[in-house]
């Protein structure tokens, strides 16, 4: 199986027409249309649904798409890596992250390695835990900052040192802004948003089951989110309240949402982690002694 074949192949699944994708490729629609033939018989799976003016994929189809697009993506920061070897110290640093204010921790060092090295790029990808943590098994990330509680034996990993706090997303004009703090019983029967990945969790690894005890399959649960900030506008709306960590939303003297903590509290911490016997690039390299140097007393299983 060729790389050019595969973008071959990404480029007639964005497309969805043979014919298109062919002369954006400058090549002719039969060598284009044999190229995937070949492809199909190659893995012993039919990958297009051909209609008479256009293409779509197969479920085996869409399988590969996903596997083409990691293989092409692995395949262009490996070819980075090696075309600045010869340079001093340039090249790409790819971090991901959850949703998570102690990102600013990680963009203090990015600034401090950016000073002596100005050549680095850093490539920031944002996600849950379980999407960054496929990427950074399969070599698509150099590191991976990651919401506790999570099974980090597979990984170094070094604590950041904070606590991100979970909290209670609401309009400025709810009656439970008048609360200090909102605990289980006010809660109880509203309609909550809550993180798709805290969803996913099993009991022993989910904070928020765990704060609710006995009383989680009470929760009138009306939607899921993956980033705060659409769950935002969703609590804007009246849609529900958002369960999600403080400081992540603007909450100003004119904004229409505040949070409001919880009772008891409810607090997570924040590690940054790689793979271990991970063979980093120069620019990786340096950004790692960067944090070993920033913190030292809370290196772990380094």
């Amino acid at each position: 199986m060729e790389i050019r074949v595969l973008k071959y192949f990404l480029t007639v699944a964005e497309v969805g027409n043979i014919t298109k994708a062919a002369n954006l490729m400058h090549l002719t629609q039969p060598t284009l249309s044999r190229q995937l033939q070949d492809l199909e018989k190659e893995l012993g799976q039919k990958l297009f649904v051909r209609g008479n003016h256009s293409i779509s994929l197969t479920p085996e189809g869409m399988l590969l798409k996903k596997r083409a697009e990691e293989i092409i993506e692995l395949v262009e920061k490996t070819e980075n890596e090696f075309s600045t070897i010869k340079d001093d110290v340039a090249g790409d640093i790819f971090i991901g992250s959850g949703e998570t204010k102690s990102i600013k921790i990680i963009t203090d060092v990015m600034k401090t390695l950016k000073k002596d090295y100005h050549k680095i790029k850093f490539h920031i990808v944002s996600g849950d835990s379980e999407d960054l943590v496929e990427r950074l098994d399969k070599g698509l990330l150099d590191f991976c900052v990651l919401i506790q509680p999570f099974n980090l034996e597979k990984y170094n990993y070094i604590d950041l040192g904070e606590k991100d706090t979970w909290r209670i997303l609401l309009r400025n004009d709810d009656p439970m802004v008048k609360k200090k703090n909102i605990k289980i019983d006010d809660l109880i029967g509203l309609p909550l948003l809550i993180s798709r990945q805290v969803i996913k969790k099993t009991i022993e690894d989910n904070p928020i089951l765990n704060w609710f005890g006995e009383d989680y399959d009470k929760l009138n649960i009306v939607g899921t989110y993956n980033l705060l900030y659409n769950a935002a506008i969703m609590t804007e709306d009246k849609i529900g309240y958002a369960l999600g960590l403080d400081r992540l939303i603007a909450t100003t003297i004119d904004s229409p949402l505040c949070f409001r903590p919880l009772e008891p509290k409810l607090e997570v911490g924040i590690s940054i982690a790689w793979k271990k016997n991970q063979i980093f690039s120069k620019p990786a390299k340096l950004f790692l002694e960067k944090l070993y140097e920033k913190f030292k007393v809370n290196i772990i299983n380094c």
